[in-house]
């Protein structure tokens, strides 16, 4: 089973929180299952609860068998009692078979008596049971009397077979939280810990504390990766690699970092990675309306051309049509080396030397992180096998890969991070990127193999030969095996593109965007989307930089790059690149003003030329005189000032008339012109 130390569980949600689908994966290891439907059919002309029928039916595999109770309540009690302790029951739901029980062709009957039957038939079946149940307790208290008595009977039934059970679960938006969880067999420590440490809170760091982790962070790092490379796996209850906050002066060599270890708490979810995890989707609408807003922006050109899909994406992920910049960024550099002919051409201790400087502060990922005043943290993954002659991982050591990825996303989600930034620096990442676009998209080798360049800049054919050719050799070793996704991540992936695809999921889970751009990152999104397809909509290909890979890896996901810089500067580096731009882009979004109008346009530019022209005509009047006219009730075409085809006086005479009158004392220059138009000799 998926989570053990329990023989029968309720699992408790809200309308569409997942808790179907949640009580459905407890019992997916188990060779048949017997399915314990309990609603009525309802109104045939009810499409949409016939809709819902169907798609519960659909998720059911060949193997499992269908009973339903909903003709007689009491029959339930019966099913469970009667099962045997070989069997797997899935009762779905308590809701429905409440609903039956208050039907007035039911009634009369003793409702609590017919709940107690029932906690006793749980509390006594033999049989591994999964009983679901809508939770009403949270709801407001119904205004009809039908309505109050369904929600008294069911919180009644809640309660009863709550009581029954080993454990209890409340699934909340597809989150599962143990409220009521058993103890391992034996005493000892199950995979879901004691109902007292279900979901506990993060300790306090004391000053004191936080000086022992800045004294202990750089034992504590070569202690981790001693550890990852004689064991090759994690626990899952090991505490989280260090978070790195880099600064733009770097601290001398040596210098402990002042950010003390960040160790996620145990939480109790009873966690089940499986294909077809339904996750959640970005906002489907946010995003369209971010993009049509932004023609309405008061800017000068045409608009922010292809970065608009920067909008639309941050829009959907954040759930609003006038997204934020990314203000929480962190960096997860993913460092775990590959054995055998998929590192030919690396240096020895060369992925080691990198990811000791990124936790110094040193070199491009460190100081881009600064740059960019993201977080870093460093991530110690399993190292792999030669995969030309053996699996990369067994398939525990995928589990707990997808499971440590998964806890270091919800850990930088409950630290308030608003953005991943996937990196890696392991060897032979390219190979074994390469080996898993091969497994999961049919590509050859040869073109999703990136040329190998060696410490002096020049083009090592041979090492690339002997990585297509150790490529090759996995897939023709596989080439029986199943493709599912952890297989292919135990065959030909390794721990760091197993770890990769865990961040991924446990990204989507809790709704946080991931920016990728080398072939790791891709490799992960290749193997998540067939454990959730929702992980790729919400991940940001900053630039494909040239790699075949990604490239390929990009056009099957549908993350189209944002830019084609063609950089090359380590996997993650290219992204924190490119971040300042992102951000950019998301500021002037949210910030510039609507375009105005046609009619705002033009009151705005009368409302210049009255501000412009009020204290001129005040000047006009007292030049005017004291001669009676009003000079200002008409406009009057101003003569020339000098001889000319519309000339109609000298140019002694001033351009006003009035002016000219006024003063008295001016005589004309030339002679008095002729009425009809003709110059007088």
């Amino acid at each position: 089973m998926s989570v053990d130390g329990w023989n029968t569980v309720l699992v408790l949600g809200g309308i569409r929180s997942g808790k179907s689908e949640f009580a459905e994966s407890l019992v997916a290891e188990a060779p048949t299952v017997r399915y314990v439907a309990t609603s009525a059919a309802g109104d045939p002309t009810d499409a949409e609860w016939a809709a819902r029928l169907e798609a519960h039916r659909a998720r059911r595999p060949g193997s499992w068998t269908t009973e339903e109770t909903a003709d007689d309540p009491r029959r339930l009690a019966d099913v469970v009692a009667s099962a045997g302790p070989n069997e797997t029951l899935l009762v779905d739901d308590l809701g429905g078979w409440v609903t039956v029980l208050l039907d007035p062709a039911h009634q009369p009957a003793d409702d609590t008596a017919t709940i107690a039957e029932l906690a006793d038939a749980v509390r006594a079946c033999p049989a591994r049971l999964v009983l679901v149940s809508p939770e009403v307790g949270l709801s407001l208290v119904p205004t009809t009397p039908l309505g109050r008595a369904f929600v008294d009977a069911l919180g009644a039934a809640n309660r009863a077979v709550a009581d029954a059970c080993d454990a209890v679960v409340l699934v909340v938006a597809g989150q599962a939280c143990w409220l009521k969880a058993p103890a391992a067999p034996g005493g000892g420590a199950g995979a879901v810990p004691a109902p007292q440490a279900a979901v506990p809170a993060p300790a306090a760091t004391t000053a004191a504390q936080a000086t022992a982790a800045q004294a202990t962070a750089a034992q504590g790092a070569a202690a981790q990766a001693t550890a990852t490379a004689a064991g090759g796996g994690h626990d899952d209850r090991a505490a989280l690699p260090q978070v790195l906050t880099p600064t733009a002066a770097p601290e001398p060599a040596g210098a402990p970092w002042a950010a003390p270890t960040m160790a996620l708490p145990v939480v109790a979810t009873g966690l089940v990675i499986q294909p077809g995890m339904e996750l959640p989707m970005p906002d489907e609408y946010t995003g369209p309306q971010a993009v049509e807003r932004l023609a309405t922006l008061d800017v000068p050109g045409a608009g922010l051309g292809v970065l608009e899909r920067v909008v639309g994406f941050a829009a959907a992920t954040q759930g609003t049509p006038t997204p934020k910049p990314w203000d929480s960024v962190r960096v997860l550099l993913l460092h775990g080396d590959h054995a055998g002919g998929a590192a030919a051409g690396a240096p020895p201790g060369e992925s080691a030397r990198r990811a000791a400087q990124a936790r110094a502060g040193q070199g491009v990922l460190a100081r881009l992180a600064a740059e960019n005043g993201a977080s870093l943290q460093v991530v110690e993954t399993p190292a792999s096998e030669p995969i030309e002659r053996l699996p990369a991982l067994d398939h525990e050591q995928v589990e707990q890969a997808l499971r440590y990825g998964w806890r270091l996303a919800e850990e930088a989600a409950e630290a308030g991070v608003r953005l991943l930034v996937l990196a890696a620096c392991g060897a032979g990442t390219d190979a074994a990127a390469a080996a898993v676009l091969a497994a999961t998209a049919g590509a050859e080798p040869p073109a999703v193999l990136g040329r190998v360049v060696t410490a002096g800049g020049e083009i090592d054919d041979a090492a690339w030969m002997r990585r297509c050719a150790a490529v090759r050799d996995a897939l023709h070793r596989t080439r029986r095996s199943p493709r599912d996704a952890k297989d292919v991540l135990a065959e030909l992936g390794g721990g760091d593109i197993a770890v990769a695809t865990g961040v991924l999921l446990g990204a989507t889970a809790r709704r946080l965007p991931v920016l990728l751009d080398g072939p790791v990152g891709l490799a992960a999104g290749m193997v998540s989307r067939d454990l959730a397809g929702q992980a790729r909509h919400w991940c940001l290909l900053a630039d494909h930089g040239g790699h075949p890979a990604v490239r390929l890896a990009a056009d099957v996901l549908g993350l189209d790059p944002l830019l084609d810089l063609r950089l090359d500067l380590g996997e993650g580096a290219n992204a924190l690149t490119a971040l300042p731009l992102l951000r950019s882009v998301l500021s002037l979004a949210a910030a510039l003003p609507a375009r105005p109008g046609p009619d705002d346009a033009a009151t705005v530019a009368d409302e210049a030329a009255a501000a412009g022209t009020g204290d001129d005509g005040a000047g006009d009047d007292d030049d005017r005189g004291t001669d009676g006219d009003d000079g200002g009730a008409e406009f009057v075409e101003p003569e020339p000032a000098g001889p000319g085809p519309a000339t109609t006086a000298s140019t002694a005479t001033t351009a006003s008339t009035g002016t000219t009158a006024s003063a008295g004392a001016a005589e004309p220059a030339g002679p008095e012109p002729d009425p009809a138009g003709r110059r007088a000799d």
